[in-house]
């Protein structure tokens, strides 16, 4: 999987237009069966913070987490809706379609359509 961190780290200030959480949300969606540990690379953040996240996301209906033998697989409600007011109108698919989200299989395995893994309500 890609590390998306070389224009974070050469941005001024070191801050990015998206919020760790949807930067993390933007992993999940990309990689159902991506381990925290590597979320925590690619993102940037520790393991912990990350687990934190993604409790914070499941807790909130965005992510749901199944167990696939030993690993964790995660499924994006892409119809939950942003939290803040300003973008309240927005759900998480939009955000994700916004921000070039790529294909993926889900947690059966079978692969989503070509737009970025997005249900056909966030076209």
């Amino acid at each position: 999987m890609k590390n998306f961190r070389p224009e974070a780290e050469s941005s001024p200030g070191g801050w990015t237009f998206l919020t760790n959480h949807s930067h993390v949300l933007l992993c999940l969606q990309r990689d159902p069966h991506v381990r925290l540990r590597d979320v925590a690379d690619q993102v940037g953040i520790t393991e912990r913070a990350v687990q934190r996240i993604v409790h914070e996301l499941e807790e909130a209906g965005v992510a749901i987490r199944r167990r696939q033998g030993r690993r964790n697989v995660y499924e994006i409600n892409f119809d939950s809706h942003l939290r803040h007011p300003l973008e309240a109108d927005c759900t998480v698919g939009e955000l994700l379609q916004a921000v070039g989200a790529e294909e993926t299989s889900d947690a059966a395995g079978a692969t989503s359509d070509s737009a970025g893994g997005l249900p056909a309500s966030a076209k």
